[in-house]
């Protein structure tokens, strides 16, 4: 099994109810085999040609690489933000029980 199959995706969430929705959509399209909500955190961007800052709630997505986009545009659909982040890092280590679990919980 390549590990480089593997991503883990981070989405950040204007609070736990949109965080929740989300993870539950992906999860019920079998697109993610886990999400971790984590609070608390403190966002400074750069949005509209200003600096603007938010509490958002970060989504941590297991899933494999090749449902990145299907993962996206259901963010997309089910997300408050006009553009909300929705990025991909590559596993480049796990372990293999943990991977494979992830590859039987998602669509093939």
């Amino acid at each position: 099994m390549s590990k480089a199959e593997h991503v883990v995706i981070l989405v950040t969430a204007k609070d736990k109810s949109e965080a929740k929705k989300i993870a539950r959509g992906l999860l019920d399209d079998k697109l993610i085999a886990c999400a971790n909500l984590v609070g608390g955190v403190e966002s400074l961007f750069r949005w509209n040609g200003k600096i603007d800052e938010a509490s958002e709630i970060l989504l941590v997505l297991k899933t494999k690489r090749s449902l990145f986009k299907k993962v996206a545009s259901k963010v997309k659909a089910l997300h408050s933000y006009d553009t909300p982040e929705v990025i991909a890092l590559p596993v480049i280590e796990g372990s293999e029980d943990y991977l494979k679990w992830i590859n039987a919980s998602v669509k093939t």
